[in-house]
């Protein structure tokens, strides 16, 4: 079983960026737990960061077609990445979309995602552990 872990723009600052909204867990922390628990169900999980849309349509197109599964948090990307989305939609493997912060008690632009609809589920505001639920829920 093969899984792809992506993260948007500016997740590579976890841990420093506006710990009391998203945490001090750092995005390498993030990994590491995602990789031993996918290895521990005999799973192979491919984690991808980048703050550049093409780079994460690059490494969907490059690893997606024989994913099993995906998990995303396409940071800002979620309200405005219509390529990104596109791209997702072209895969045949479950999605499920993750956000640290509950978005819908934030600002009214981030109610909005372009990716929950070509996605399969959406787990928000249960911090750094909703990409864990994503993981099992995906094994």
């Amino acid at each position: 079983m093969k899984i792809l872990a992506l993260h948007g723009p500016n997740l590579n600052m976890l841990g420093r960026r506006e710990p009391e909204v998203y945490g001090s867990t750092t995005l390498a922390q993030i990994d590491q737990a995602l990789a031993e628990r996918a290895k521990a169900a005999g799973a192979t999980l491919l984690s991808f960061q980048s703050n550049h849309e093409g780079a994460l349509i690059d490494f969907l197109q490059a690893e997606g077609w024989d994913a099993d599964g995906i998990i995303i948090n396409p940071g800002a990307l979620t309200h405005y990445g219509l390529s990104l989305r596109d791209a997702l939609a072209s895969l045949k493997c479950p999605i499920v979309e993750v956000h640290i912060s509950n978005v819908y008690k934030r600002e009214p632009f981030r109610h909005n995602s372009v990716v929950a609809p070509v996605a399969t589920g959406q787990i928000a505001g249960l911090g750094w552990r909703g990409y864990m639920l994503a993981l099992e829920w995906l094994l």
